[in-house]
């Protein structure tokens, strides 16, 4: 056995192995202190604080959790757990968890019981149905939140109310994820799987600091760069991560030139012949246009456009166009950027026009931020249909209804559904008036705070949440549901890399809080929702019977789990989907045989103009797309609408650290995760600090044209001109303070016009020293926060940290 401090090391003891080896198991476990491991009774799960989908078992004692530790079995984690794994769980048995519901009285909230709450709901829901009809009434939901959960929420709005106003918080992290797949595959559905990392020569990274979003992954792929015949890595980021430390080349293009970069990545592939002529002509349409469109994209253009050296944009193709087996990631520095559809496509055409989809090795990612993302997509949470169904394919509408037993009008609707922009724009021009938001807080991660909050404050909306803490959007509703949080309720959940997971019940929820299920469900039938026939809708009552009937909705649909059930789930590893009959293994990776979802009659969607928005019809797509192959679309490089000038001189992006999670809701109540990033802080270069007097520690304002916020400096190797500001800090542990630690007070409401996703990447600000610092910012040192003073790293970072156990395979058995 070996004890590690997991703070100061996130990313644990190196397993080396070589390119087709299986990776080495490493058992992770942390116990709170005095607690035997063989004296507690362990629990099924998987991590819900970030997307790897770590498989894991949770310690219970004396009915409370008391540790964690990895399930060796499964096929994500190999026993390993990240630092949120290990020290999160923590925050279910903090003070202030939620026990009782919580109604607005006098301007107050006060507790109350579950009738008086739940009746007030539908009270206000009946009356605007009855006044105003269904799309009076929006739901806005998490990443949170499992499998059964979000497609009884999906049954709810659209079957029962009948609304189109759903989405989720994924809207803001992953929808680009989504669009970039169905936009070149015609449907929703990772090509790659996490055992591509095994077999790649070459791993490139796009916008992905993998080191701080999904610990684990990062460690697979340390250990393989530890081994025999370790892969290449291309990093594509303007922050030194440590995926940066590791890569063979870095590339560091100014915020808001993706497209530019990618289509000079693509000139170069093309120019010199590093493409697969064979499978383009057999397997893709679209490639005369992209050819056309890179031709004037050179290396010396682009690198003009994105402040990169054209020297190592050519080294970077010529790595990319050699590769034997080439594996992509892609994250919010391009799902969160300017035009962040059209960059992330081209990702997707690099697989396409070098014909690496479907064999061990040659994977793509568009990875998902959060740990049930992908079942917002499938179950129809976020502003998708059920089971990837087309909502502009009549067939797939009427299938739904009958899979529901509704009337067909009653899905039906003549826009495409409400993406999460929109509804709180309803909201604040008044023809939303009730909201229900579900485990997530865009009174934080939200853009344009300001503004947010004048929306959830309106007397014209009725404003429910569903959450296990009094958040900031909490403290503005006008009632608050107490929830059960994982661990306390059964469910399964979806990973990035199409991994179903089953989480096991292990303790019960404190004082009278539900599952997210049940109060759907009670909601439901206190609405008195029945289908054409009079039975209850949703007709379930329990997880493991929502799990059965979203299995019937998903069969024969690209997400098919018709193969999976609970009992299978228990015992060993995920499992990917699909999972049927035919492969009851489930399935690896996707079009291996060159076959994809695109089918004008079965695809998800007809696509739209990568760079405008602009949808195309049937007969659009079935003119572009009629043999089902895979769409290779351009997209011209234009520059973003809010740049760096004269009074906003420097380039701010947001972003994640390794140790907390969205708004800090959990993991700031872990003590461990909670020291290791204490306050927020702002990244800036030697050459913009010396220019503007800031020194490490100094107390800076960051402005923009919509806000402003105060934090400690932080001189990192960011690339000159940027900022960046961890977007997690809000305001309930504040002390008071105002609003000043959010970095979203000064984010735009901008989003993509394909994928809709809010674009919290290319803002321009300013900084000015406000105070002279008296000791280093506690920003992490561990990772891209690092300081460039090796002192300060050598003294800052790990000093409040438990520590976790290794055991060897041996002490395994």
């Amino acid at each position: 056995m070996e004890r590690r401090d997991r703070i100061a090391e996130p990313w644990g003891k190196r397993t080396p192995y070589g390119a087709g080896d299986s990776w080495p198991a490493r058992l992770d476990m942390y116990l709170a202190d005095g607690v035997d491991p063989d004296s507690v009774r362990w629990v099924q799960s998987a991590s819900v604080l970030h997307s790897n989908g770590d498989g894991l078992d949770i310690a219970v004692k004396d009915g409370a959790i008391v540790g964690v530790r990895g399930r060796v079995a499964d096929r994500v984690n190999r026993g390993r757990l990240g630092p949120k794994d290990l020290f999160g769980w923590q925050a279910n048995a903090a003070p202030d968890r939620l026990t009782r519901p919580l109604i607005r009285r006098d301007g107050e909230l006060v507790e109350t019981d579950w009738d008086t709450a739940m009746d007030e709901i539908v009270r206000r829901s009946t009356a605007l149905l009855a006044e105003r009809g269904a799309e009076a009434i929006g739901f806005y939901t998490s990443g949170q939140l499992f499998l059964e959960e979000y497609y009884t929420l999906g049954v709810i709005a659209r079957g029962g109310i009948g609304t189109n106003h759903i989405d989720g918080n994924t809207r803001l992290c992953t929808a680009t994820a989504a669009e970039a797949l169905k936009e070149s595959f015609g449907s929703d559905g990772q090509p790659g799987s996490y055992s591509d990392v095994d077999h790649a020569d070459v791993i490139a990274l796009y916008g992905h600091n993998v080191a701080e979003t999904q610990t684990v992954l990062w460690s697979r792929i340390l250990d393989r760069l530890a081994g025999p015949n370790p892969p290449r890595l291309i990093c594509v980021d303007p922050r030194p991560t440590p995926v940066a430390a590791h890569a063979t080349v870095h590339l560091a293009p100014l915020p808001g030139t993706n497209v530019a970069l990618m289509n000079g990545l693509l000139h170069e592939l093309l120019a010199n012949h590093w493409i697969d002529d064979d499978y383009i002509a057999a397997h893709t349409v679209g490639f005369a246009e992209l050819r056309s469109c890179v031709a004037d994209y050179p290396p010396e253009a682009v690198a003009r456009i994105c402040g990169v050296e054209a020297a190592a944009l050519r080294e970077a193709a010529q790595i990319l166009g050699t590769a034997q087996r080439l594996l992509s990631t892609v994250l919010q520095g391009f799902y969160q950027s300017h035009q962040a559809t059209a960059a992330s496509v081209q990702v997707n055409n690099i697989h396409l026009v070098r014909g690496m989809l479907g064999r061990p090795g040659c994977g793509l990612l568009q990875m998902n931020g959060q740990p049930t993302a992908q079942n917002t997509r499938e179950c129809g949470a976020d502003g998708d249909l059920a089971g990837f169904r087309n909502w502009a394919n009549d067939a797939h509408v009427a299938e739904l209804a009958e899979l529901w037993n509704v009337d067909r009008a009653h899905l039906a609707h003549d826009e495409p559904p409400t993406h999460a922009m929109k509804i709180f724009g309803k909201a604040e021009d008044g023809s939303l008036g009730m909201l229900w938001v579900s485990a997530t807080n865009p009174a934080v991660s939200l853009p344009e705070l300001a503004r947010v909050r004048a929306i959830l404050a309106k007397e014209s909306l009725f404003l429910v949440v569903q959450d296990i803490f009094l958040t900031e959007t909490a403290e503005l509703a006008d009632v608050v549901l107490p929830a059960a949080a994982w661990g306390e309720k059964t469910g399964t959940f979806t990973n990035a890399d199409r991994t179903v997971h089953l989480s096991d019940k292990a303790i019960e929820p404190p004082g009278e809080a539900r599952s997210d299920l049940d109060i759907l469900l009670d909601y439901a039938r206190r609405m008195e929702f029945r289908d054409k026939d009079g039975d209850p809708l949703p007709a379930w009552h329990d997880p493991e019977s929502a799990f059965e009937a979203w299995k019937k909705c998903s069969a024969g649909r690209p997400c098919d789990y018709t193969g999976l059930t609970y009992d299978l789930l228990r015992g060993g590893s995920g499992i990917q989907w699909p999972c049927t009959t035919a492969h009851p293994e489930g399935t690896e990776r996707l079009y291996a045989d060159g076959r994809f979802w695109s089918a004008p009659d079965y695809c998800e969607t007809y696509g739209k103009d990568v760079v405008t928005g602009t949808p195309l019809d049937a007969e659009e797509y079935r003119a572009l797309n009629p043999d089902a192959k895979a769409i290779i679309k351009a997209a011209e490089y234009h520059p973003a609408q809010e740049h760096p000038g004269a009074e906003f001189p420097l380039a701010l992006i947001t972003g994640r650290t390794l140790y907390h999670f969205h708004t800090r809701t959990k993991t700031a109540r872990a003590p461990q995760l909670e020291a290791a990033a204490p306050e927020v802080w702002v990244e800036i270069s030697r050459h913009d600090a010396d220019e503007l007097g800031i020194g490490e520690g100094d107390l800076v304002e960051v402005s923009s044209r919509r806000g402003s916020l105060h934090a400690k400096a932080r001189l990192s190797g960011i690339r000159r001109g940027v900022l960046f500001v961890p977007f997690h800090y809000g305001y309930w542990d504040a002390d008071g303070t105002g609003h000043h630690r959010a970095a979203n007070e000064l984010t735009p409401t901008q989003w993509d016009p394909a994928s809709k996703q809010p674009i919290f990447k290319t803002s321009a600000a300013r900084a000015r020293r406000l105070e002279r610092g008296v000791g280093p910012s506690a920003a992490p040192t561990t990772a891209a926060s690092a300081p460039l003073d090796p002192a300060i790293a050598a003294t800052v970072g790990g000093s409040a940290a438990a520590v976790y156990e290794v055991f060897p395979t041996a002490a395994r058995r």
